[in-house]
């Protein structure tokens, strides 16, 4: 038989049994639905979680601290080291000291935190407004975290904080390390920038222009920009080597990452049970094919058809079932995750919230969901179309 005769014959049920057929695939369609809307929130959390941690460059970075800041400092010669190091790029460093600021009439306490612009981009700090402060000494820039807006009442909008002059004074500890020594940084410094998302009260100046009024003896802290991703590990290791504590974003994303596969796994379970449940409606409805058309397949099989003729006759159309199922289904739930998605993002603008998309459909999942349901609708046929095809001649042409 050939291969048009059989596309023909298998689609020859969307007219003779249309509702039966159609209602399905709607069916299909249904299970196949369920799996997309409940994959696509795993993915569309996956993505929200994602876009808050990673940013820029910080993937290949490595945040470097001590474990003991008397007995293994992040000093200027410890930073050379580092440097030194096979594979590390740059080098970054961040000291952070306590400080009060003043608008206005208001003064309050903050976390003066001094690190050159690169800083930003490898511990994959975002910005809310406005731009990076410049490196350069006698740069009067400074950058705020958003919590800091709050507590100066500089509205909740980070345009307009942009362009507000502050003044600060710095408590720097005395060499002896008895107590500390308040020391203002004379002139005003100018808003740039808004850091977002960060939850301390953080202000963060050029340390080119901290040091040429303030000298830094010990850091707290630095990122290693690595030069790529095949030698981070053998980065990480060297620096551990030295003694000091090593925490790597892309861990994290790792473990996020396996975190939400699981749950991509198990929301995929849901969904797969109402596809079960749909897939033993399409068996029972080519059963009943079979069936109806047992005297059908006595008369092919009488003038020539072969059994795997009749086979893949059975099973064409347990297919092309399933596959227009899948695609009615992926058609259903992208669209019920985008409608889902308007109405909350609609809710969340209304109440002064962030609009985000909670559900994803990366064009992988859709193309696997397609080729799925055309598996699934193959293997739900196979018993049928074995059964069909084994059938007897003449004992299928006195079948009433």
């Amino acid at each position: 038989m050939r291969i048009p005769d059989i596309l023909k014959l298998s689609t020859r049920s969307f007219r003779t049994n249309a509702s039966r057929t159609w209602l399905t695939i709607l069916g299909m369609g249904v299970g196949i639905s369920a799996v997309v809307m409940l994959v696509g929130l795993g993915f569309g959390l996956q993505r929200i979680l994602l876009e808050q941690i990673i940013f820029g460059d910080s993937l290949l970075s490595l945040n470097v601290t001590s474990p003991n800041i008397r007995a293994l400092a992040l000093e200027d010669e410890t930073l050379e080291a580092l440097r030194a190091i096979q594979g590390v790029e740059a080098v970054s460093p961040l000291a952070s000291y306590t400080a009060s600021m003043t608008v206005g009439e208001l003064t309050g306490n903050v976390f003066l935190q001094t690190a050159e612009p690169e800083y930003l981009r490898y511990a994959g700090i975002p910005l809310a407004g406005g731009n990076a402060f410049r490196s350069a000494a006698g740069t009067k820039e400074i950058i705020l975290s958003e919590s800091v807006l709050k507590l100066f009442d500089l509205g909740d909008d980070p345009v307009f904080a942009l362009g507000r002059r502050v003044r600060l004074r710095v408590l720097v500890p005395n060499p002896d390390g008895l107590g500390t020594t308040e020391v203002p940084l004379g002139e005003e410094y100018t808003v740039v920038g808004v850091m977002k998302g960060s939850g301390s009260l953080a202000v963060m100046m050029p340390l080119q222009e901290f040091e040429a009024n303030i000298p830094i003896n010990v850091f707290e802290r630095t990122q290693v920009k690595v030069i790529n991703n095949e030698q981070l590990a053998a980065v990480e290791t060297a620096i551990l080597e030295q003694g000091f504590i090593v925490t790597s974003l892309k861990k994290t994303v790792d473990q996020a990452n396996k975190i939400f596969q699981g749950l991509q796994a198990m929301l995929a379970v849901f969904g797969g049970i109402a596809l079960v449940v749909s897939s033993i409606g399409m068996f029972n409805t080519m059963t009943v094919a079979l069936l109806e058309r047992t005297k059908e397949i006595g008369i092919m099989r009488t003038i020539g058809a072969a059994p795997v003729d009749i086979f893949l006759l059975f099973l064409v159309e347990s297919s092309i079932i399933g596959f227009l199922g899948g695609m009615i289904g992926i058609g259903i739930g992208v669209a019920l995750g985008v409608i889902l998605n308007l109405s909350l993002n609609a809710l969340a603008t209304r109440f002064g919230g962030v609009a985000v998309s909670l559900f994803a459909f990366p064009l992988w999942f859709i193309l696997f969901i397609t080729a799925f349901s055309a598996v699934v609708g193959f293997a739900t046929g196979i018993f049928p179309a074995r059964r069909a095809s084994r059938i007897n001649p003449l004992d299928a042409i006195r079948y009433e």
